[in-house]
């Protein structure tokens, strides 16, 4: 890699999209598809609050308030909470050592989901809960955003794909589901054959799953090159995160709102 390029590498801006758009619609949308039809009419009028008829349509929500919200007091008390970073490769998730003041994706989703629960609450504090725990427990699914290496989820991590440079992080954003080449409605159709297990409710247990997957899976490709055969390898790899997300969330859902 010449000087100029690993210079313009490190001054690209860092990706912080998880899943990007369509892995965070999928999560959303293979959840909804799992409720309790019982809690359907409390979902949809939050939903509702928030000038949405889907799960779907506001996945990508906490992305938006991060990059370009106008409420940057919104932003800045919720920008560490799309990721947990792990202390070494053991994987263990330390709530003193890496989630300071709540500050992390778990005790995101374990603090969303409580005031989810709280019909006390205004609506719209409810309805905004809603749209963050969606996102985060998708977030947290993907292995870059729970890892233990010193690398910012992969973003200083660079790699060379299709002749270019990039970093791991914006292959897993755009390109290891992305390169399927279709959209998410009929990748839906596609996962929504076949569903995985909530298992328990744990959002830290669900991040060390992450993390081990990060550290054991191939995530990190020898020689720093991505090519087909790598994205091959890694999308059934994601596909169950996916999918485990999508239970997940449906799980947490149905006991939040049931």
């Amino acid at each position: 890699m010449t000087l100029v390029l690993a210079l313009l590498l490190l001054a690209a801006p860092l990706s912080a999209h998880a899943w990007g758009p369509l892995g965070h619609r999928l999560v959303a949308e293979l959840a909804e598809r799992q409720l309790d039809p019982a809690i359907v009419p409390e979902l949809h009028r939050l939903l509702d609050e928030s000038g949405a008829s889907s799960l779907a349509e506001v996945a990508n929500w906490a992305d938006d308030v991060r990059e370009g919200s106008d409420d940057g007091e919104l932003a800045r008390r919720t920008k560490r909470m799309h990721f947990v970073n792990f202390a070494d490769s053991r994987c263990r998730f330390e709530p003193a050592r890496i989630c300071a003041k709540g500050q992390c994706a778990v005790a995101a989703i374990e603090s969303y989901a409580k005031l989810l629960a709280d019909r006390s609450k205004p609506d719209s504090e409810r309805a905004q809960a809603l749209r963050f725990l969606v996102h985060f427990v998708g977030d947290v699914h993907q292995p870059l955003h729970a890892s233990y290496r010193p690398d910012r989820g992969g973003n200083q991590f660079q790699v060379r794909y299709q002749g270019q440079g990039t970093n791991l992080h914006a292959i897993w954003d755009s390109r290891v589901l992305g390169s399927l080449g279709i959209g998410w409605q009929r990748y839906a159709r596609r996962l929504g054959g076949r569903t995985v297990a909530a298992g328990a409710l744990l959002p830290e247990a669900w991040a060390e799953q992450s993390c081990r997957i990060s550290r054991d899976d191939g995530v990190y490709p020898l020689g720093r090159s991505i090519d087909a055969a790598y994205l091959e390898r890694m999308r059934p790899i994601a596909e169950l995160q996916v999918q485990r997300a999508a239970a997940r969330l449906a799980a947490l859902l149905n006991r939040a709102l049931g």
